[in-house]
Parts: C-alpha cells; structure tokens; sequence
C-alpha cells in the first residue's frame, strides 16, 4: 500500500480543520489539491473517508479511526523534532567520560553534577579507571573524552595539557600548617607518605626535594589514599589540590608548594571519533573551571 505523506498530511489537516478549505489555507496549497490527496488516499487505502454533502464533507467511522493512528504517528514525528532541537540546544544527548580517579574522585564529578543540574535531558557517565585504561577507552570509541595523567603521546588522539599547582598537606596539627607557603628544606627530616612510584609526578617530586632528608614510611599509587593516610597522621605528601580538597574536612590542610611542581593531567579525545558539540561544551566548560578553580 502506497500512501504518501502528502496524502497523510492533507487528510490529517481536512480532520483538524473541518474543511477542505481550511486545509488547503493550512498547507498552502489549492482546494483541488487538497481533494485530490484525500481522493487518492481513499483510493489507496480502499476506504472512504469522508461522505460529500453539498459543500461539506462529514467524516466516516474509518476517518476517525484512521485519524487517532496517524496522529499516534504526528507525536512521534513530534518528538523527534523535538529531540533534534534540544540536541541542538545542547539540552539532550549523552557523555560517556573515561577520568583517572584523582578527577573521577573530586573536581570533574562535581562539575558534571552542576553540568547536569542545567540540562537534566543530558545523561551523562563517569569511569574512573588508571590513565592507561583511560587512553584505550578513548581510542576505541567506548568514551567519548577522557582525562588521563600526562605527559602523553598517543596516535589517533588529541591531547590537551592542563597544568595545575601541586599542593603539600599534612594534618591540622602539624607545624607547617601555620605555613603560609611551604618549601623543600621546611621538609627536612619528615615523614612523608610518597604517591605514584615511577610516574612523572613522582619524579618531579624526587627532584624538587633532591638532597632533603625525608622519610617515606608510606607509598600509595593513589592521592585518595595517600590523603587518607596523611589525615591519619602518617606523614606529610604533595597531591594534586582537587583531592585535596575532598579531604580538607576531614583532618588535613593544604598549603602552596615552592617550586611549582605539576600535578595536572591531559584532556584526550580520538581523531577518529567527531565529538559532539555537547561534548566539546563540557570540555571547554571544564577547562574554564578548572584554571578559575582554587581550595576553598
């Protein structure tokens, strides 16, 4: 059965305005295009939709019937336009993000909430995972963005470095907590808790406390737990300052570290893969965020 959407319109507009008049005015078309749709649609569905009464027409059983299924139709035609607008409003859609903990864990979860107060059409998932599995979520197109521990060089990405300020904390009670700013040699002869063996960011650590005497009586892969174990008084360590702050009611305080030691990450997305402009929205919104980010 070959029905025409032309056909559908005219007929649905007849139902709505009473008239094939009124439809014609609707649509914009003559009257006698307007007939010959409806004609051609009782032609083609064998039905006939209307009873001819002088000038007016009175609808059959079967017109409203037909009317309630094509309507069904219309909202869902409906809808669709209506998705397509929101996605170009930015309001709908979906983000898959792949983070390294330290941000799936503190600053990017937080700005995705308030991101999704204000388009609450827009889901949106977070993984945490290590940065390595962060980069091969992004590759294979299983998120749509990523943010990973840097530096990173990677075929079929595009990276973008945020630097950000390590930050040295210890607990409420120590004494560098009177410190305004902290330096290598006010650490001499502490304990501290070391995080990320064999990382840069441990490396730059080693080398900006080069020569001063330390002890590291706890090691942990994570600034979560190494936060954990300094407000548990196991020491002092530099973090980065987003899971800092996550801990900062908790026990510890954080301080300015000199020299400027990096503790920021890479955003990452796969060449291969157009992001969407939802998507580049949340990245650049994020970006924004976190250069006007500081501790409370």
């Amino acid at each position: 059965m070959d029905i025409s959407s032309r056909q559908i319109e005219a007929f649905r507009m007849v139902m709505l305005t009473g008239s094939i008049t009124g439809a014609a005015e609707a649509l914009f078309v003559t009257q006698p295009a307007v007939s010959r749709l409806v004609q051609g649609l009782e032609e083609t569905t064998g039905l006939t939709l209307f009873e001819r009464r002088g000038n007016h027409i009175i609808p059959t059983a079967e017109a409203t019937a037909l009317l309630a299924e094509v309507e069904r139709s219309f909202v869902g035609l409906s809808r669709i336009g209506s998705f397509a607008q929101a996605l170009r409003a930015q309001t709908a859609g979906s983000l898959r993000i792949a983070a390294m903990p330290a941000l799936a864990g503190s600053v990017l979860t937080r700005f995705a909430a308030r991101f999704s107060t204000e388009r609450p059409d827009v889901h949106i998932s977070i993984s945490g995972i290590p940065s390595h599995l962060v980069t091969d979520a992004v590759s294979s197109g299983q998120a749509d963005f990523g943010y990973a521990d840097g530096p990173l060089d990677r075929i079929g990405l595009e990276i973008e470095t945020v630097p950000v300020a390590a930050v040295i904390i210890m607990p409420k009670s120590h004494r560098l907590a009177q410190h305004d700013r902290v330096t290598p040699a006010d650490l001499a002869g502490e304990r501290f808790v070391g995080i990320g063996r064999g990382t840069l960011f441990r490396s730059r650590i080693d080398t900006a406390l080069a020569g001063i005497p330390r002890t590291i009586s706890l090691e942990t892969p994570l600034s979560h737990i190494a936060c954990l174990l300094v407000a548990e008084g196991g020491g002092v360590s530099l973090v980065d300052p987003y899971s800092a702050a996550e801990f900062l009611d908790k026990g510890i305080v954080a301080r300015p570290f000199t020299p400027f030691i990096d503790a920021g990450f890479v955003a990452l997305r796969a060449r291969q893969h157009t992001v969407s402009a939802l998507a580049a929205t949340f990245m650049r919104e994020f970006r924004e965020h976190v250069e006007h980010w500081s501790l409370p």
